[in-house]
Parts: C-alpha cells; sequence; structure tokens
C-alpha cells in the first residue's frame, strides 16, 4: 500500500485535493476555486474546461508543499469528479467546446432515442437513459463539433496533464455516458445509430486500475507517482465514509444531493430514477442525485445565524420543495418538476428551515423509493458532503430518516479518492483499506423524539403535493406515507 496517496476532487464550485497517510490521516488539504457553470433557461449548463488543469495543479501544488518530503513520499493519486460532464477535444486532448455539465439538458432529444435504441441493454444495467444523461450529449457533440477528435470526461483531461498522455477513463466516470457495466464495452450498436463513431469514445478501466506513471515532477509530485482511476465525486464520497458493505447507504449533501449505497445484487429499477454504479471490490452500487441540494441554501451571507434560528424555531410551519431549476431526476424523474413551498414563511429563519427540511424530505422520499424496491437500508445512515456539516441540518435529517446519522470525520470525495489510489496496491481492494483507514468512524446523531411527530406530518404533506402535481406514482406515495420507520 502506498505510503502518502492524494485524492483530487474535481467539482462544480473548485477542485480540492487531499494527502493521505497510511493509516488514514490527513497529512494536507488545498482548494482552489472554478469559475461557476454558465447554465440559461433552455437547460444548457456548461463550463470551461481549460480552466480544471490549471486550478488542480494549484491545489496538488499546495498539498505537496505541505508535505514533509515536498511531495517526493506520493505513491499515488486518484481523480473524482461531476458524473457525466464531458467535453469535445482535439487530436492533441485539448477542449474544443466548452465542458457540458452533468445537468445539461441539450442531449435530451438524442436521449430520447438512445432509450429506445438500447431498451433491452438498459433494463439489463437496471438504469435509464434520462434527458440529463452524457450519451446524448456525446451524440449532441459530434453534431455540433464534427471535426473534434472524440470526448473525455473529467479524470482524462486531468490525467493527460500527470502522464504526459491522454489515460482511458474509470468505469464509473463513463457509467452515464453509456458503458455497458455488465458486458464490459461501449454500446457501439446505439452510439453508431446516433452517428458517434467508435473512435470517439476513450478506452475504459475498472476502478483503481494503475493508468500509469508520471515521468517528469508536476505540481510537486514526483516521477513514479502512480495515476490510478478513480470514481464520480459520488462514489468516491460514499467510499470516504465507510459505507462499503451490503445494507449500507450514505447521503451526500454538497452542491446536490446524492444517495448512494452497496447491494449484493443488481437491483433494476423500472421508474429509471436509480442506476448503479460495480463496487471496486464486487457488488453493486446503486444509488441517485437529485436536483435538489446545497443549492437551496446557497448564497445567503449569514448561513451561521440562520442555523442558529432555525434549530431554536424549531419544525417549520410551512413545507417547501428546494428545487433550485426545473426538472428532477432522483428520487423521481419529472422533467416539469417545479420547487414550491406551502404557506408563507413567517421570517427568513423560518423560509431557512423550510429549506432544510425539504432537502430531508427529498433524502427520506429516496430512501422510501429503495425498500419499494425490495432493498434493505440498514441504520445508521452514513453522511457527507459540506451540508452535514450544519448541526440543525443533520439533526433533521436523522429525525426525518427515522435511521438516525452518522457523520463521517472525513466524509469528502477528495478523500475516498485518495483511498482509491491507495486501494490500487493493496491486495485486499478497497474495503481492506478502508477498515485500515477507520472509514466507518464518526459522530452519531440521533432522530430528535420530540420533533418526529410535526416532521412525519410535513412529509406527507411534501409527499401529498408531488403526488397530486403528477410527480410521483401511487405505489410510491403508499410507500412513503404508511409508516413513519
Amino acid at each position: 500500500m502506498s505510503q502518502v496517496t492524494i485524492g483530487i476532487d474535481v467539482a462544480t464550485a473548485g477542485v480540492r485535493a487531499v494527502a493521505v497517510g497510511a493509516t488514514g490521516r490527513v497529512l494536507a488539504t488545498a482548494a482552489c476555486e472554478l469559475p461557476a457553470p454558465t447554465r440559461d433557461a433552455h437547460g444548457h449548463s456548461e463550463q470551461d474546461a481549460r480552466t480544471w488543469w490549471p486550478a488542480t495543479e494549484t491545489a496538488v501544488g499546495r498539498v505537496t508543499a505541505e508535505l514533509p518530503g515536498r511531495g517526493a513520499e506520493v505513491g499515488a493519486v486518484a481523480v473524482a469528479a461531476t458524473s457525466g460532464t464531458i467535453v469535445a477535444v482535439d487530436s492533441r486532448g485539448e477542449p474544443v467546446t466548452p465542458a457540458l455539465m452533468y445537468d445539461d439538458r441539450r442531449g435530451a432529444t438524442l436521449n430520447s432515442r438512445a432509450a429506445e435504441y438500447g431498451a433491452r441493454r438498459w433494463r439489463a444495467m437496471g438504469m435509464a437513459v434520462t434527458p440529463t444523461a452524457a450519451i446524448g450529449r456525446i451524440a449532441w457533440l459530434r453534431e455540433a463539433a464534427p471535426d473534434a477528435a472524440g470526448i473525455k470526461h473529467t479524470p482524462e483531461l486531468v490525467g493527460a496533464k500527470l502522464l504526459g498522455e491522454t489515460p482511458a477513463t474509470d468505469s464509473s466516470h463513463a457509467l452515464k455516458s453509456g458503458y455497458d457495466l455488465l458486458a464490459h464495452e461501449w454500446p457501439a450498436d446505439i452510439f453508431d445509430r446516433l452517428g458517434v463513431p467508435a473512435h470517439w469514445l476513450p478506452d475504459v478501466v475498472a476502478p483503481t486500475t494503475v493508468l500509469g506513471e508520471i515521468c517528469s515532477p508536476v505540481a510537486g509530485l514526483p516521477p513514479g507517482c502512480l495515476v490510478v482511476a478513480g470514481m464520480t465525486d459520488g462514489c468516491a464520497g460514499q467510499i470516504a465514509t465507510g459505507a462499503v458493505a451490503p445494507g449500507q447507504f450514505v447521503g451526500i449533501l454538497g452542491t446536490t444531493y446524492v444517495l448512494k449505497g452497496v447491494t449484493a445484487d443488481l437491483v433494476p429499477d423500472p421508474t429509471g430514477a436509480l442506476y448503479s454504479h460495480r463496487h471496486p471490490d464486487g457488488w453493486w452500487l446503486p444509488g441517485g442525485a437529485s436536483n435538489t441540494g446545497g443549492e437551496a441554501i446557497a448564497g445567503s451571507p449569514s448561513i451561521t445565524r440562520l442555523d442558529a434560528e432555525a434549530a431554536a424555531r424549531g419544525p417549520a410551519a410551512t413545507v417547501t420543495y428546494p428545487l433550485t431549476r426545473t426538472g428532477e431526476r432522483f428520487p423521481f424523474v419529472a422533467s416539469d418538476a417545479r420547487g414550491f413551498t406551502l404557506g408563507r414563511p413567517a421570517d427568513d429563519a423560518e423560509s431557512h428551515r423550510s429549506r432544510l427540511e425539504g432537502v430531508a424530505f427529498v433524502e427520506r422520499l429516496a430512501l422510501d423509493h429503495l425498500r419499494r424496491l425490495g432493498i434493505t437500508v440498514d441504520a445508521p445512515l452514513f453522511a457527507a458532503g459540506g451540508g452535514s456539516r450544519s448541526a440543525v441540518w443533520s439533526r433533521i435529517r436523522a429525525t426525518v430518516s427515522g435511521l438516525g446519522l452518522r457523520v463521517a470525520p472525513r466524509a469528502e470525495s477528495g478523500y475516498g479518492a485518495a483511498l482509491l489510489a491507495a486501494a490500487a496496491s493493496s491486495p485486499g481492494g478497497v474495503a481492506t483499506v478502508g477498515a485500515a483507514w477507520g472509514t466507518a468512524e464518526g459522530t452519531l446523531i440521533e432522530p430528535d423524539p420530540g420533533e418526529t411527530d410535526v416532521m412525519w406530518e410535513s412529509y406527507r404533506r411534501f409527499c401529498a403535493e408531488l403526488h397530486g402535481r403528477g410527480w410521483i406514482d401511487d405505489d410510491l406515495l403508499r410507500c412513503a406515507t404508511s409508516n413513519t420507520g
């Protein structure tokens, strides 16, 4: 096992690098901001991919500068990034278009065709091609930039700067681009019908595969340092918390809300809201990402004050679905979904509390969706992401879920990426490294019995409103409102 590994998390808002020692202790961290994605009313969401490497080089350089050996002791690095973000590149691997982000919808029509062309394949995989899937955006880029040499995901662009040549992508980042985890192949027949040639698609390897060695010093990383295939930020965040065995699930509350867990077998979801990655050690990683999350409270200059006032106030009288854009993808799929508030908040504190509760209701509905598919969710629910640092938000989530919440002390995608890098040289894989690093430790937050009944009634109102607007079906409504556990 490498003595020191670095995990690189290329997120929507910035890049974070985390250096971890052999026992799992964080040795150094650093971050560098990225320009915010540009979004419009037509569902376009894009970012300048040329900013990824300078930000990564800065963040990694700051981390290696803090290490005792100035980076010479780093044995391996791995990259985690947003799922489904792609960019068209030229023959040198340089971007020729803006990166189309995970929530970009300009490939929606092409995704509908892809869903039809590969219906049998998608059913076997237990996933659906949604309007924001990357497979349609790949076809859109082929039409928009026909002279491009192909498409890349975020980790390949970063990996190319580390290695001096473009590496393969990992199957986790390739999943939403249409990669078949059962057949271990790109669906050539579907891409052919969409007009995308095979050479446009990157080679694919399993997470924790060694992609190559750094030849020349870069960002403080030494020659011989391994570059290891990582996983998406959601998967890496899950691994960081220690939710790595069947029945264990983690709610990752960052810019968006992501729920991921482990099942022994692949569980298909006929609604298309849930999809599964492959666990690095076997098993399956079902999960989904909502279009709500930390963005629901972003931008307020007084979050700390509002959190304190929300905690003192107690449950809100209003019920909010804090969707920040049109359309939802998990725990239900509804392209016309829009945020709402039932009632009028008395003040800013109640409005803030109502938004916190609304995200918790989305999390609870996601858990109920898993239960109706026959998936066992063990208590407690692991927690990751920046939103989990809010004590009042975590207490609300624990109460609404009824499971309690274990807030991991090192719950971040960069830490999980560092674990994946370490697993590349460990014969026991991710599970062994996770056990050695003590990833299942963390603060346990129990439900508040004094707020349970009120939260339950608000959750029922929330579900009833979603059902009344036609966004969730009768079966999910029954499952969600038939019990409080």
